[in-house]
């Protein structure tokens, strides 16, 4: 999509020039699933697939959003005071809880603005397309109406959105990548503590893929609130007998001391992989920093293997994929990325495998599944951000 096409789009539905331009990121996590909101640790990186919007601010109080990804939605329109959750909204309702919540924490918003928005995301992929979406918003606030928003609130802000507008109990993970990604780095995030550091990914020879099984996931759909539950639940059995506030606070060896407390069967392999997942998450970081590849691909599919068995959150497509992924030569690892259910894969494949490894992992996954999974390479990048419109290509 060129900025010439974007323009052109921009003219046709506002009948007027964008005056600024703004990206917002997709993210993948290489590892630390489900960890964001048990306390522990997450590793997710901000990729250069994501949201771009153009803008122009009213002088009346009209907000008006369009996206070339939902052109069938025409024009959603509403006015900066009626930012109520409206479901025949749909998409549109991300960047309006993100207004709602800006507003409600005292910046003022006194005029509307024209947006035009268009995303590369693979739509339902599990690249966090719903968290582009709301840190494109914030930064595109902050221009429009000259706000100084520590990137922190808006990360918040965004979280926000999701748990009391939109109704997903998720953590801050995926708007902490997209807010606070850097180019060629990985964000290691205590999520309990929102303490991070950036750690370069240096992979050398190898390659990232994104392996994207083309099944739809709807987080607010799906049982992603039922495992939140399920931990939950296990936390406040396990706090009886340890001290801890997050199960991210309990090592290995805490968990098989206690994990008899845990009566139900279900909750307790919920809870072991809290556990167990935000230490291989630690373990990553020290592998990559001594330039361990070969212990940092073995971490990811460990972490697979627990997502499938003890959190069972991958199903019949995203198993296949990292399965017929494990088998191909030149493979460091692979495994499942964002909440699953559908969604993407990621596999860490030498540069000069790439091409056999998609013909190979694709026709498997057709024959397997019935249909076909897509391919990206995964370049890291920065996080949301103005650009100037012309850096649009």
């Amino acid at each position: 999509m060129t900025i010439e096409h974007l323009d052109r789009k921009f003219y046709e539905y506002f009948q007027a020039e964008p005056v600024s331009a703004f990206f917002a990121p997709g993210r993948i996590n290489l590892i630390g699933e489900h960890t964001d909101y048990n306390g522990g640790h997450v590793f997710p990186c901000a990729i250069t697939l994501g949201t771009y919007a153009l803008a122009r601010k009213r002088d009346d109080e009209k907000i008006r959003f369009v996206s070339l990804n939902f052109e069938e939605k025409g024009i959603i329109e509403f006015t900066i005071n009626q930012l109520n959750y409206d479901q025949h909204h749909g998409w549109a309702n991300y960047p309006k809880g993100v207004i709602k919540f800006v507003k409600e924490q005292g910046y003022e918003l006194h005029h509307g603005f024209d947006c035009l928005i268009y995303g590369n995301i693979p739509n339902g992929a599990g690249l966090s397309s719903s968290a582009s979406i709301e840190l494109l918003t914030g930064v595109m606030l902050e221009t429009l109406y000259a706000l100084q928003i520590p990137r922190i609130d808006l990360v918040k802000i965004g979280q926000q959105v999701e748990n009391h507008y939109i109704g997903v109990n998720s953590g801050i993970m995926d708007q902490f990548a997209v807010g606070m990604g850097k180019k060629d780095t990985g964000i290691f995030l205590d999520c309990n503590k929102l303490e991070f550091e950036y750690a370069p990914i240096k992979l050398d020879q190898h390659q990232i893929l994104i392996m994207n099984t083309n099944k739809r996931r709807e987080l607010s759909d799906s049982k992603y609130n039922e495992r939140r539950s399920e931990c939950d639940d296990a936390l406040a059995q396990l706090k009886k007998v340890v001290s801890i506030k997050s199960l991210g606070d309990l090592t290995e060896e805490g968990f098989e001391k206690n994990q008899h407390i845990i009566e139900n069967k279900i909750v307790r392999k919920r809870a072991k992989h809290a556990v167990y997942e935000n230490r291989r998450t630690i373990n990553a970081l020290k592998a990559l920093k001594q330039g361990n590849l070969t212990e940092f691909g073995e971490l990811i599919n460990a972490s697979h293997r627990s997502l499938r068995d003890d959190y069972e959150v991958t199903g019949k497509e995203l198993d296949t994929l990292v399965k017929a992924a494990w088998a191909q030569e030149g493979v460091l690892g692979a495994r499942m990325t964002g909440a699953g259910f559908g969604g993407c894969a990621i596999a860490i494949v030498e540069k000069d495998k790439v091409d056999a490894f998609i013909a190979n992992v694709g026709a498997i996954y057709e024959q397997e599944v019935g249909y076909k999974a897509d391919f990206y390479i995964a370049s890291v990048g920065d996080g949301a951000k103005e650009i100037k419109l012309e850096e649009i290509s």
